[in-house]
């Protein structure tokens, strides 16, 4: 009875908003899968949306073509947006949204939804992500110039301060520099630069209300990343929390402690996600988790958790509810928020926490030197320090200085039952794309174009003049305007932009096996002339990490390397391929959409006359889809498994030879008979 009352008594603190990172498909299927989530204790919503939503293309565009519900939803209109939240009640809801160069777009069609419900816009409660600047760095969705897309995220936090005030407009995002292979000082600085340099940017607005600006600074948010080094990660979030205090003081001036509040959600490291062993995947979630959950100081608002499975395709609502279910144990099995921080006055923790918060004020002066975070990444100079960062990871994988349980030591296990049998890896199905096309179709012979074209004028209109772009993106929503519609507007206003890739001839990196130099060198002597390799980036995928890697070591051992960017046409890849005389080229597609992609590369190339020049292609590929691309002649296939670059190199240039050797024992047509 004692025991009882005692637990009774005791005051135990809000638990985190417990969400899982959710979407594929349709906005119907996906509207299915959050009912479900919700019913099984989740209370948050977390929405993926599929690339051409992100970057602001229709369903039935070129480039949307096997990008369409493959990493996300597709919404690309009001109804779309209306059939995503059926049945879910938005005015009880807290809905976060991975949405960046569209944020301003997505949020509007969020709002009319809301309205349409009846729901109090004052009183919804989100996240739109919004962080613009960490897009050039990591993940790629970024649309047009950085200081349009500033400009854009502007608008969103001024007007959601001002009409749905209880809206985070902005999730500062390290989450994507650590997965793009940021040091913790590099997360912690180029984080806090972006919030500067937004902040920055919102005070300069002529309209702006200086007296709103505590408020402003309130709402702003941040998503970040938890990975493996576990006391590391601990001290990394107090270093936060205690930097953004200090920034609100002495750069702002703000008095109100409870404004200076470092506010965060989590997703916990995918990066360090493994295709072998993917069991192991369970573990490292556990542990990475308890990082941003066990110092109270310093624990996250919101924890979302990714899949084991993720490092070999889309998680299945199963393997979701395992993610879930970690948090709530957690949260509701032990005594953890019962207690004050139970880090106060570690030494250990104290000392680790005062050196970052000393390494990043020295890096965020470094980038004000620069000119800021928005100059310094238009000169490449971040890109760069993270391409080298991730550089130094990988090199010390492949040497087995940084082990990784079962990929570079103890590899040998017993079959996983968790992977076997049909239906162990959720796929979308190849229809969605032309399901999708035809209701875009349906969609725009049905609305009112006289009001569509006046939306979208009174659009550019807004644009063009400096005003705030949500009023006219929110009657653009009501009016039926698509999201290409919406997107294709401001291309014309605002131009596109093509980011620093970070690869250059100043990119240090940690060099190269001499196996690999040697072979790449002899291969050389036999054609005479230094062996070409264009790395492609087709479709809408901006996750650019492995494409850099390869693109960085196969310089170093002796290729010489032709590498643009993300987001290239198949048409774009072939033209280089062509005017370069490329002897290999490497795709690189982690979005899901490489079966579609590669062929159309494929068939390209044949049209071109280079059938000759073998492809290879690096990206999460099933072992079924393994063989598809094989048998459409694909010469080699890479995975997450394939940590060792050095290996993959020594691969590349196998390939070459060998089809230099097919090439000469090819027989020689006969010469023409002169009569």
């Amino acid at each position: 009875m004692g025991a009882s009352a005692e637990i009774a008594e005791v005051k135990r603190d809000k638990p985190w908003i417990i969400r899982t990172y959710a979407g594929h498909s349709t906005a119907a299927e996906s509207n299915k899968l959050y009912r479900g989530n919700l019913a099984k204790g989740q209370t948050g919503l977390s929405v993926a949306f599929d690339l051409p939503t992100q970057t602001g293309y229709d369903p039935d565009h070129e480039l949307s073509r096997g990008e369409v519900g493959k990493v996300g939803v597709s919404i690309a209109h009001l109804g779309d947006m209306r059939a995503l939240f059926d049945q879910i009640p938005l005015a009880q809801m807290n809905t976060s949204m991975t949405i960046n160069a569209t944020a301003p777009w997505l949020l509007a069609l969020y709002l009319a939804v809301a309205e349409e419900q009846g729901a109090p816009i004052a009183a919804l409660q989100g996240t739109t992500q919004n962080d613009i600047i960490k897009e050039y760095l990591s993940r790629g969705t970024y649309v047009f110039p950085p200081a349009p897309s500033l400009r854009l995220t502007k608008d969103v936090i001024l007007f959601t301060t001002k009409e749905v005030p209880k809206w985070n407009p902005m999730n500062v995002c390290s989450y994507h520099l650590q997965e793009a292979g940021a040091t913790p000082v590099q997360e912690l600085s180029y984080a806090l630069a972006i919030a500067i340099a937004v902040l920055d940017t919102v005070r300069e607005d002529p309209n702006f209300d200086e007296a709103s600006f505590s408020d402003v600074f309130s709402r702003i948010s941040f998503f970040v990343n938890a990975g493996m080094r576990f006391v590391t990660e601990i001290c990394k979030m107090r270093a936060f929390a205690e930097l953004w205090d200090e920034i609100a003081q002495e750069r702002y001036g703000i008095t109100d402690a409870k404004k200076r509040i470092f506010r965060y959600g989590v997703q916990v490291n995918s990066l360090g996600l493994t295709e072998q062993q993917p069991e192991n995947n369970v573990h490292r979630i556990l542990i990475e988790m308890l990082a941003v959950t066990l110092s109270k100081r310093a624990r996250a608002r919101a924890v979302q958790l990714p899949a084991w499975n993720e490092a070999l395709g889309l998680p299945r609502p199963w393997d979701q509810q395992w993610s879930m279910r970690m948090q709530q144990i957690l949260a509701f099995e032990t005594d953890l928020l019962e207690y004050d921080d139970i880090f106060d006055g570690s030494h250990v923790i104290e000392k680790r926490v005062e050196e970052l918060k000393a390494q990043t004020r020295a890096e965020l002066e470094r980038i004000g030197g620069i000119g800021g975070a928005v100059a310094a990444v238009e000169t490449g100079a971040l890109k760069r320090a993270l391409v080298e960062s991730n550089a130094k990871r990988i090199s010390a994988i492949e040497a087995g200085d940084q082990i990784v349980v079962g990929v570079n030591k103890w590899q040998q296990g017993e079959p996983s039952p968790l992977t076997a049998g049909e239906g162990a890896i959720f796929s979308v199905s190849e229809t969605v794309e032309m399901e999708a096309a035809n209701r875009i179709k349906a969609w725009r012979e049905q609305r009112d174009d006289a009001a569509v074209k006046a939306a979208l004028d009174a659009l550019e209109e807004a644009a063009r003049s400096g005003a705030n772009i949500m009023p006219a993106s929110i009657a653009a929503a009501k009016a039926g305007v698509t999201t290409g519609e919406w997107g294709g507007r401001l291309r014309q206003v605002f131009g596109e932009y093509r980011a620093p890739t970070g690869v250059t001839v100043e990119t240090a990196s940690s060099g190269a096996a001499d196996e690999a130099r040697l072979l790449i060198a002899d291969l050389g002597e036999r054609l005479g002339e230094q062996p070409r390799l264009v790395v492609g980036k087709p479709g809408l995928d901006g996750h650019s990490n492995g494409a850099e890697q390869i693109a960085l070591r196969a310089r170093d051992v002796g290729f010489d390397v032709t590498y643009d960017g993300i987001r290239q046409t198949p048409s774009e890849i072939v033209a280089k391929a062509k005017e370069t005389g490329a002897h290999v080229v490497g795709l690189s597609i982690l979005s899901g959409s490489h079966v579609p992609l590669v062929r159309e590369v494929r068939a390209m190339m044949r049209e071109a006359g280079l059938d000759h020049v073998p492809v290879v292609v690096g990206g999460i590929i099933s072992p079924e889809d393994e063989l598809v691309l094989k048998n459409m002649g694909v010469r080699a296939v890479y995975t997450p498994k394939d940590y060792a670059i050095d290996r993959i190199m020594i691969d590349l240039g196998k390939v070459i030879e060998k089809s230099l050797d097919a090439k000469a024992n090819r027989p020689q047509a006969e010469p023409a008979q002169v009569y």
